[in-house]
C-alpha cells in the first residue's frame, strides 16, 4: 500500500513537469483556465481535509468523486466558448457523474447533513494499521493522500479537456465518436456491475436479517454476472471510461501521447493499489475468496493479475 502511494506521488509530481516543458504549449487562456482549476481543486481538497478532521468521517472526498469532474469539465467547456468537442466531453462526464452519484447515494454515502453519511470501510481498517496509530501520522495521510492527492487525481483525469481545447478548430471525427461510444459502453458495464453487487448484498443481508438460510449467498461475496468474468468489473470499467475520455485529446490534436494521459495512468495505479487492499480484507473475511482470486482475473478477462 505504502509503495503504491509513493509511486503515485512521484508520478503526480513528475508527469506535469514533463508536460509543461516538453509538450505543446498552452495558450494564455488555456493556461489561465488550468490555473483556475488547480486553485479550485486545492480549495476543495483542503475543505475535505478540514471537514474530515472535525467530523472523523474520512469519506468526504468519496462524496465528491462523482461530482467535481462534472464541474471541472464544464468550466473548460464554458471557457472554450462551448466548443462542440468540449461540450460533448462535459456531457459524457455529466452522465458518468449522475450515475455514480446515484449509486453512491443509495448505498448511504450521503446524508441531509452533508458531512455525514456512511464512511468507506477501508479507511476504518487502514486506521488500525500500526503506522497510523499516531494521530499526527493519520492526519498527514489524510491531508496529503486522502484529501489533496485524490482531489488532484480527479482533476488530472479530466484534463484531456485542456488538450482537446488545443485542437478546437478540428471538427468532430471518427475517433471522437469512437471515444464517446466507448465511454457510454463502459458506463453501461459499470452500471450493470454496481447493480449486480447491490442486488447480491441486498439479498444477502435480507436473508441474514430475516433469519433465513443464506444458501448461495453464504460465501459472502458477489461472484456472478460480470463478477464471474473479472473480480472488479466496476473498477475495470471506471479505468476504461477515463482512458476513453483521453482519446478526445488525441482526436483533437493528433498527439497519441500527450501530458493529459497522466490522469488515466495514475487512476490505473490507484485502482491497482485499492484492489490489492480491498482483496486483502475480503480474503480475511471470506474463506472462499482465495479460490475466487485464483479462478477469476482481476480487471481484464483472460489476463491473470
Amino acid at each position: 500500500m505504502i509503495r503504491t502511494i509513493i509511486v503515485l506521488l512521484i508520478t503526480l509530481i513528475t508527469l506535469p513537469v514533463i508536460a509543461v516543458y516538453y509538450d505543446a504549449p498552452l495558450s494564455v487562456e488555456q493556461r489561465d483556465t488550468l490555473h483556475y482549476l488547480v486553485k479550485l481543486m486545492l480549495g476543495v481538497g483542503l475543505t475535505c481535509f478540514v471537514v474530515s478532521e472535525i467530523t472523523k468521517n474520512y469519506s468526504q472526498v468519496d462524496k465528491l468523486w462523482s461530482i467535481v469532474p462534472i464541474l471541472y469539465t464544464w468550466v473548460v467547456a464554458v471557457h472554450s466558448d462551448f466548443n462542440e468537442r468540449l461540450v460533448l466531453m462535459a456531457t459524457l462526464a455529466s452522465i458518468w457523474g449522475a450515475r455514480l452519484t446515484f449509486n453512491f447515494a443509495r448505498r448511504g454515502g450521503y446524508s441531509w447533513i452533508p458531512w455525514q453519511g456512511e464512511e468507506d470501510y477501508r479507511w476504518a481498517v487502514l486506521r488500525q494499521q500500526p503506522m497510523f496509530q499516531n494521530k499526527l501520522a493519520w492526519s498527514a495521510f489524510n491531508l496529503f493522500f486522502i484529501s489533496l492527492y485524490q482531489q488532484g487525481l480527479i482533476l488530472l483525469f479530466t484534463l484531456p479537456t485542456i488538450v482537446a481545447w488545443q485542437g478546437a478548430d478540428k471538427p468532430l471525427g471518427v475517433l471522437d465518436y469512437l471515444a464517446a461510444a466507448l465511454m457510454l459502453g463502459f458506463i453501461v458495464t459499470e452500471t450493470l456491475a454496481d447493480q449486480q453487487q447491490y442486488n447480491f448484498q441486498q439479498e444477502k443481508y435480507r436473508r441474514k436479517n430475516a433469519g433465513e438460510p443464506l444458501g448461495e449467498y453464504a460465501h459472502g461475496f458477489c461472484d456472478r454476472g460480470l463478477w464471474s468474468v473479472v473480480r472488479h468489473p466496476n473498477y475495470a470499467s471506471e479505468q476504461a471510461i477515463w482512458l476513453s475520455f483521453y482519446l478526445f485529446s488525441v482526436a483533437a490534436t493528433g498527439r497519441w501521447v500527450n501530458w493529459s494521459l497522466a490522469g488515466g495512468l495514475l487512476l490505473v495505479l490507484l485502482f491497482l493499489g485499492s484492489s490489492d487492499f480491498s482483496e486483502k480484507i475480503s480474503a480475511g473475511k471470506y474463506p472462499e475468496y482465495e479460490g475466487y482470486q485464483k479462478r477469476v482475473p482481476r480487471f481484464i478477462p483472460w489476463f491473470r493479475g
